[in-house]
């Protein structure tokens, strides 16, 4: 892989941030494009995609570190250096959430509509981001013998050389994917508001948790090692999400 692009002097372009950048604005103009079809002011949900983006980047930085501070303790200037990799999803998740609950009552939106368009965005930016995890070598996998495993070699990459790895990257964006195409069909089937986002926080609880049984790097563990960071708060928010479509059902 292409952990960096290319050098010049001492800038370095690193692929990373390029996917991160694309995620981000393609995320964008699809919460645009939705906002307009149901009758929202497109103004407003790009202002508050710029405060989720900082406030996810800051969430899932804060998570990472928290997790593996054994790591950062040592050198505490790492925690500035994002590009190295090192972004735990609900980290970011908890943070943008905060920071959208904040702005929809500021400006007096409608939440579980504001929610439901931007999760489609979410997923769709997490399909594209988990690409340039790709390039990094960040969020790799275990070792395997499958015949789609993939060897990293580039010296400047995350992930060990010189192994055979599961893709999970890889696992995870196509997943991402998936999750996009399920709330875009969900759109074309009239239901309660907020069906939409919970149902996003279920299957990404769910598939995340399965997910993270392939991951090789350093996880975070709970219950005597039985689940990681991830796979912990990916079961909580899928309990939260059934709830949640249950008393929305109801109400509506």
């Amino acid at each position: 892989m292409h952990p960096v692009l290319f050098h010049i002097g001492s800038f370095t372009l690193h692929t990373y941030g390029i996917f991160v950048a694309i995620a981000f604005l393609s995320a964008v103009a699809l919460a645009l494009r939705e906002a307009r079809r149901v009758g929202e002011d497109a103004n407003n949900i790009l202002d508050l995609c710029f405060y989720v983006l900082i406030a996810a980047i800051i969430g899932s930085r804060i998570l990472y570190v928290l997790v593996n501070w054994s790591t950062f303790s040592q050198d505490p200037l790492e925690i500035l250096r994002i590009w190295h990799g090192g972004l735990i999803f609900y980290g970011g998740f908890f943070g943008a959430l905060l920071a959208a609950l904040l702005y929809i009552r500021k400006k007096g939106l409608p939440l579980l509509r504001t929610a439901d368009i931007m999760a489609p965005s979410i997923a769709f930016g997490q399909f594209v981001g988990r690409i340039g995890c790709f390039f990094a070598g960040c969020c790799y996998g275990k070792i395997c013998n499958l015949s789609w495993a993939v060897v990293f070699t580039n010296p400047e990459s995350l992930a060990p050389k010189g192994v055979p790895l599961h893709p999970t990257q890889l696992y995870s964006s196509l997943n991402s994917l998936l999750i996009f195409l399920v709330l875009v069909g969900l759109r074309r089937i009239k239901g309660f508001e907020g069906r939409i986002f919970w149902t996003y926080v279920l299957l990404y609880g769910i598939t995340r948790s399965i997910l993270e049984y392939f991951r090789g790097d350093d996880r975070g563990m709970f219950l005597d090692g039985m689940l990681s960071t991830s796979q912990l708060i990916g079961i909580i928010m899928a309990v939260i999400a059934i709830a949640m479509m249950i008393i929305l059902r109801q109400r509506k």
